[in-house]
């Protein structure tokens, strides 16, 4: 197939690298002339995915117009960039081609799920989402890794898992499309609290419990907005959320670590380098948790923390002292 990836981080990057691999003709496509002169000249991805030499056959580019070409357009930017960038590749795009969004968050300052901004930028075009625990540094070492893809009738489903699997990548077919993206999209905050808890030296005992409650509140949530139960027991919930909070490649992680030492958060997610989509997804939660009033204490917490300066211990020891319950509940 004839395959563009827009957004040359270290996750498209690595795409790109596995599609290639996969006999298909990818090109990758930056904004920013510099990064692909250097790629070009590098054999490699040195700012975001060093170490990985680029396919032979891979193409790079600055040009949106080598979308005309494409039958799959694989979206692997940020979630603060997606609207602007498919309303560039919009003109471009042929008549149904599908569109493949792998960026893990909400609408910046809205509600909405990346879908839903994929297909109002580009309406008549089948808009999926490919979700899972995958870090891209893993994908590029050819380590094994499943995902699952959601979002568009099975057939156009096996169509995507048929061109990205391999074997050390293996897709699965999901229905649930919410529940695959709420739960890409909050395991980012819970990510960031288990970084606090490591930074402020809280122990294994501490991230085991915020994982598991993390994972209640996620599923609440995404059942209130009408996803299933089984999605967060699978790879794009639990799966997820174990790799994003236990990893030394998650950026989310390792900001909340930075941020559990005592450095301001501001300063953390400006010198990240990448963006953490966990910081935004937390004004999203925070929205969402009340318009389907959904009780999300640890969300509420990295809210706090994260937009209105608590302290990071004194927001654990609120939650310690919240009152008691059943854990049914």
């Amino acid at each position: 197939m004839n395959i563009i990836v827009l957004g040359a981080g270290s996750w498209g990057t690595a795409l790109a690298c596995l599609l290639c691999q996969n006999g298909h003709d990818v090109t990758l496509q930056s904004w920013m002339p510099q990064q692909i002169e250097e790629m070009r000249a590098d054999g490699e991805n040195k700012q975001f995915l060093p170490g990985k030499k680029l396919p032979p056959g891979l193409k790079l580019t600055t040009e949106m117009s080598a979308v005309a070409d494409a039958e799959l357009v694989l979206f692997a930017v940020p979630s603060p960039a997606l609207p602007d960038v498919a309303a560039q590749a919009r003109p471009y795009l042929r008549p149904g081609v599908v569109l493949i969004n792998v960026a893990k968050g909400f609408e910046q300052g809205g509600t909405r799920r990346l879908s839903q901004l994929l297909q109002q930028a580009c309406p008549g075009h089948p808009c999926v989402a490919l979700s899972g625990p995958s870090h891209a540094e893993e994908v590029a070492m050819e380590h094994p890794t499943l995902v699952a893809v959601s979002g568009a009738p099975l057939p156009v489903l096996q169509a995507v898992q048929e061109a990205f699997s391999n074997s050390y990548f293996r897709v699965y077919t999901n229905s649930d499309l919410i529940g695959v993206e709420v739960g890409g999209a909050m395991k980012n905050v819970i990510a960031l609290c288990a970084g606090i808890l490591d930074g402020l030296g809280m122990g294994d005992n501490a991230k085991a419990a915020l994982m598991t409650r993390g994972l209640a509140e996620m599923t609440r949530l995404g059942l209130a907005m009408g996803a299933k139960s089984a999605t967060f027991a699978g790879l794009t919930g639990v799966g997820d959320l174990i790799v994003t909070c236990t990893s030394r490649h998650s950026r989310n992680y390792r900001a909340g670590v930075r941020i559990g030492q005592g450095i301001p958060c501001q300063q953390v997610i400006e010198e990240m380098g990448m963006v953490v989509e966990g910081a935004y997804a937390t004004e999203c939660v925070h929205q969402l948790s009340r318009l389907y009033q959904v009780d999300t204490p640890i969300s509420d917490k990295c809210y706090q923390v994260l937009y209105e300066g608590e302290d990071p211990r004194s927001a654990m020891m609120e939650l310690m002292r919240r009152t008691y319950r059943s854990e049914e509940e």
